[in-house]
């Protein structure tokens, strides 16, 4: 599979990537097709077995690459991952949205009379840009032979952002279909989140090509994203309902099974 894998362009491998992290996402919204009730322990542990991939995804796939290309030199991956920060930030405060499990005056951003299928689904958009962008990265990092920057690393990645999207097919799609969406409306929005990464991948991929000497800041941008929104959002959701020790048992979990992925494949 490498060997296909090796035969294709880094926007192509990414394209492909990114096509199956959707897929995942899909995957998990069909789960409205067979029942319209989820446990909330359950909710709460994959939630967390999810903010445990994308940690670990954020420092082996992501951090770690980054440093090792600028030898150790902290200051362009602290900048990129700071500026990754304040772009979650930025797009909090731009786009309307509404995290699982508030109110729907809970929502956030500017004031907006938007339906809460579309807030709740902004709000996994927002998640997924910087998984797309991670995964595009990683992708567009290996086409120029960095021993730090693996194939195997990249297909790491890729498989645990997938993992950490069933939850969140899961998560959008399920709400909705409690509060009387039909089945097929439900899916439609639960697996609609997870577009924005096929491009957001493509153009990642694209931009490391062109500025090879911004990977670095590429690759710990991506990671701070992807922290901003763990700590930011995942966290705090997957212990509202009172289920922390699962949750937090769940979230290691998370983190273990990425970076056993990373170890192996990269």
């Amino acid at each position: 599979m490498l060997h296909w894998l090796e035969t294709l362009s880094p926007l192509q491998q990414a394209l492909l990537a990114t096509g199956f992290t959707w897929g995942i996402t899909a995957l998990g919204a069909t789960t409205v097709f067979v029942t319209r009730e989820v446990s909330p322990r359950l909710l709460d542990a994959l939630l967390g077995l999810a903010g445990g991939v994308m940690l670990a995804a954020s420092y082996w796939s992501l951090l770690a690459p980054a440093l090792e290309m600028t030898q150790g030199q902290w200051l362009p991956v602290a900048i990129g991952f700071l500026l990754g920060g304040a772009f979650v930030w930025s797009a909090d405060k731009i786009l309307p949205h509404l995290h699982l499990k508030e109110p729907t005056e809970g929502a956030e951003g500017p004031k907006t009379r938007w339906h809460r299928s579309i807030l709740l689904v902004l709000a996994i958009t927002l998640h997924n840009i910087p998984e797309g962008l991670a995964v595009g990265v990683a992708f567009g990092a290996v086409a120029y032979g960095i021993p730090e920057a693996t194939l195997g690393g990249a297909i790491a990645l890729a498989i645990g952002i997938g993992l950490q999207n069933f939850p969140e097919g899961l998560a959008v799609a399920m709400p909705l279909r409690r509060e009387g969406l039909s089945p097929f409306k439900s899916f439609w929005f639960g697996q609609l989140s997870a577009t924005v990464e096929i491009p957001a991948g493509v153009l990642g991929a694209a931009f490391v090509l062109i500025a090879q000497p911004l990977l670095p800041y590429a690759l710990s941008f991506a990671a701070g994203a992807m922290i901003f929104v763990v700590v930011e959002e995942v966290v705090p959701e997957m212990q509202q309902s009172g289920n922390t020790d699962l949750a937090t048992l769940a979230l290691m979990l998370g983190f273990v099974v990425m970076m056993a992925l990373d170890v192996a494949l990269g």
